[in-house]
C-alpha cells in the first residue's frame, strides 16, 4: 500500500523539508481587510509580522475550505493508496474535521486524520514521525498507535508578550485575559483538552521563559531522550539562547528552532515563545 503524509500550514514544516520528505499540506490563510493570504505559500513569516505591526485591526484567519481539500485529496488519489492526515488541535480550528469530511467523499482513497490536539511544530513532530514509519513500510494503524504513545509523553508550553490577541481572536478566556492585563503577568500556557488554558501566572517575562526552560529540563534531568524544539514568533535570537542555555547542560539531546507562522501568529502576537518536546 502506497501511503501519503498531509498535514496543515500550522504545523510549520518548512517547504525544503516538505519536498524533502514528500510531505503534502493544505493551507490556511491570513486576511488584511481585503487581501487573504494562504499561508506558507502567498505571505512569508517575516511580511506577515511586518504586516501585523502596520495593520490597525488584527488580521482573520481561516481554515481551508472542504472544496480545496477534496480537490488535494483527488489528486492525491492519483498516485496513492491511503493518505496519513495530521492537523492542529480540533479544539481551536475546524480544519481536522473538514479533511474527516472531505476524506469521505473521495473515492479510491482511504483517508486516516489524525487530531494532533496541538499545533506548530510539535504537531510536526508527529507528522515527521508518520513519514518516517511510512518509509519503513509501517501500516497506518501502526502509525497512529505510536503518534498515541508520543502524546502521552509531548510536553509544550508557550508564553506571549500580550494576552489581548488571543482574547480577541476566541482562543483564550475573556476573563482570564482581562486579568492577566491588569496584573501585568507573564502567564505560562498550554494545551489541555485539545484547548489554549494557563497554565501557571508568572510576574515577569524572563521568569516565565525560565520557568518553560525548567520544565524541560527536569524531564531531560530524569535521563530521557528528548526531541526538543524551540519555537519563536519573530524572535529568532532569544529562541536560539534557549537552544544554546539548554545544550550547554545536555549536548546530546536532540534539538531545533520553529517559528510560530501567520496564523498562529495572529493570536498569539509578535514576541511569543515556546518549547515542545517528547521523549523518543
Amino acid at each position: 500500500m502506497k501511503v501519503a503524509v498531509m498535514t496543515d500550514s500550522t504545523a510549520y514544516i518548512t517547504k525544503e523539508i516538505r519536498d524533502q520528505y514528500e510531505i503534502h499540506m493544505v493551507p490556511l490563510s491570513v486576511q488584511f481587510e481585503e487581501e487573504s493570504y494562504q499561508e506558507e505559500i502567498d505571505i512569508t513569516t517575516t511580511e506577515f509580522y511586518r504586516k501585523l505591526k502596520e495593520s490597525k485591526d488584527l488580521p482573520k484567519t481561516s481554515q481551508p475550505s472542504i472544496g480545496y481539500i477534496t480537490k488535494k485529496l483527488e489528486a492525491l488519489a492519483k498516485d496513492y493508496d491511503a493518505v496519513i492526515s495530521i492537523h492542529l488541535s480540533s479544539g481551536i480550528s475546524g480544519t481536522y474535521q473538514a479533511v474527516a469530511s472531505a476524506g469521505t467523499m473521495v473515492d479510491g482513497i482511504d483517508v486516516y486524520t489524525y487530531d494532533s490536539e496541538i499545533s506548530c511544530m510539535a504537531q510536526g513532530f508527529y507528522v515527521l514521525e508518520a513519514v518516517e514509519m511510512i518509509q519503513k513500510g509501517k501500516e497506518p494503524e501502526e502509525i497512529f498507535q505510536r503518534l498515541d504513545q508520543m502524546k502521552e509523553s509531548l510536553c509544550a508550553y508557550f508564553m506571549v508578550d500580550d494576552l489581548s490577541n488571543l482574547q480577541r481572536g476566541g482562543r483564550l478566556n475573556g476573563a482570564q485575559a482581562i486579568v492577566g492585563s491588569l496584573l501585568q503577568v507573564k502567564p505560562i500556557l498550554h494545551f489541555v483538552n485539545k484547548v489554549i488554558v494557563p497554565y501557571e501566572k508568572i510576574r515577569t517575562k524572563k521568569k516565565a521563559i525560565n520557568r518553560i526552560l525548567g520544565l524541560l529540563e527536569e524531564d531531560a534531568a530524569k535521563g530521557n531522550n528528548l526531541k526538543v524544539v524551540f519555537i519563536h514568533a519573530n524572535r529568532k535570537d532569544a529562541a536560539i539562547e534557549l537552544q544554546s542555555s539548554f545544550l550547554e547542560k545536555y549536548s546530546e539531546m536532540d534539538t531545533s528552532i520553529s517559528y510560530f507562522g501567520p496564523v498562529i501568529g495572529t493570536h498569539l502576537g509578535e514576541g511569543a515563545l515556546g518549547i515542545a518536546w517528547y521523549r523518543k
